[in-house]
């Protein structure tokens, strides 16, 4: 992607550290989101972690469109969407939802995860 290219006399980082600052940003909750945390756990600036998580969440947003989409209903993935909820969840039959494989209500904290959730 060409936001990662850089004609300036200061190089970028590498995009596989990029994309794992990124994950580190974004998979956390809480106060472990901020950019000095972040910084510190990839030994960067704190505006490193903001160039490299805007860097990334730009690539991800122009292939948005390709890989985000609703599967038309007489689709082979809606089949096997209805058919996973007829076994798993009939509540859900005649809708279209998004899951992991997980039962897990995630509107909500469990006290089994604790202060990680």
């Amino acid at each position: 992607n060409p936001i990662f290219k850089s004609n300036s006399n200061n190089h970028q980082l590498p995009i596989a550290l990029q994309l794992a600052i990124f994950l580190n940003h974004t998979g956390h909750y809480g106060n472990m989101i901020a950019n000095e945390y972040v910084c510190q756990w990839a030994d960067v600036s704190v505006r490193s972690v903001t160039n490299c998580t805007n860097r990334v969440m730009i690539a991800l947003l122009e292939h948005h469109d390709d890989f985000i989409f609703f599967p038309s209903l007489n689709s082979t993935d809606a089949a096997c969407a209805q058919e996973y909820v007829s076994k798993i969840c009939p509540q859900w039959h005649n809708g279209i939802f998004a899951t992991n494989g997980s039962m897990i209500n995630l509107c909500n904290k469990l006290g089994l995860y604790g202060k990680t959730f």
